[in-house]
């Protein structure tokens, strides 16, 4: 049976490094591209409700098995689209990457990357977000290379239909990564900087700018592991429910629907 996997990215279609990955996942699968039209970052898994999607196919620019199209929305409208709609046949599998800057700690709740997997996930199929811990990345391969061992682990039934993994990999060659680690997610605070300007008409503008994160590094998380030149495999699932307070709250919610009843 031919493998029928998803490309994506938040990237953009023109990125290097979702070809990379394509071009390492054409030598064993049929692989389809479908990427936004530009770079989609930090938007997560969110997509266009309010406004039509338009959808363009590329010229064939790679041998093999391998179809490309650019989505004028996010990396969440492509997965569904996809799906939904282009390719009816069937897709197997989404890969989503190899994004150029990682998605480590508290950043997967807003990586347009882990965004496009969720949705693969949401749509029952199983999904990988890899990223490569630099904004330009020299060391490709590594990552390519794991999405295609990953997707015959699809193939060959020793992963579940429906799998979650967030991935993120040193910049480093082959020779120089030590190791797989199965993590969890760290912490990874920012302090946001608001950048004030002003208009030709007077009026304020904003730019949120990231400053410097605060990196928790405990052994075992995801950050820790990168640290160790380690790749980072951190298995997600659509539950973000507090386990830790669902037992206070119950204790609570009787009271608090009293006190809604009766509140003056």
């Amino acid at each position: 049976m031919t493998v029928r996997v998803l490309v994506t990215n938040d990237d953009g279609i023109y990125a290097p490094s979702l070809w990379a990955l394509a071009g390492e996942l054409v030598k064993d699968f049929r692989v389809y591209i479908v990427a936004p039209d530009r770079e989609q970052s930090a938007i997560g898994a969110a997509i266009s409700l309010n406004h039509p999607i338009r959808v363009n196919r590329l010229p064939p620019t790679m041998s093999g098995e391998l179809e490309a199209y650019s989505v004028e929305g996010t990396p969440g409208d492509c997965v569904i689209m996809a799906i939904n709609s282009l390719f009816k046949d069937g897709i197997d599998c989404v890969v989503s990457g190899l994004n150029e800057g990682s998605n480590l700690g508290n950043d997967v709740l807003i990586s347009g990357t882990v965004g496009a997997a969720l949705h693969g996930y949401f749509l029952g199929r199983p999904a990988f977000a890899l990223s490569i811990n630099s904004l330009k990345p020299e060391n490709l391969e590594p990552g390519a290379r794991l999405a295609r061992l990953l997707v015959r682990l699809v193939a060959q039934g020793k992963l579940p239909p429906k799998i979650l993994l967030n991935i993120n990999l040193p910049d480093l060659p082959l020779a120089g990564i030590k190791g797989i680690e199965v993590t969890y997610l760290a912490r990874r605070s920012y302090t946001d900087i608001i950048e004030e300007y002003v208009d030709r008409k007077g009026r304020s503008l904003y730019w949120i700018t990231r400053g410097r994160p605060v990196w928790e590094e405990d052994e075992g998380s995801d950050i820790w592991a990168i640290k160790q030149s380690k790749i980072s495999v951190t298995p997600l699932e659509a539950d973000v429910a507090s386990r830790e307070h669902i037992e206070l709250l119950r204790s609570l919610a009787p009271d608090l629907f009293v006190g809604l009843l009766n509140l003056d």
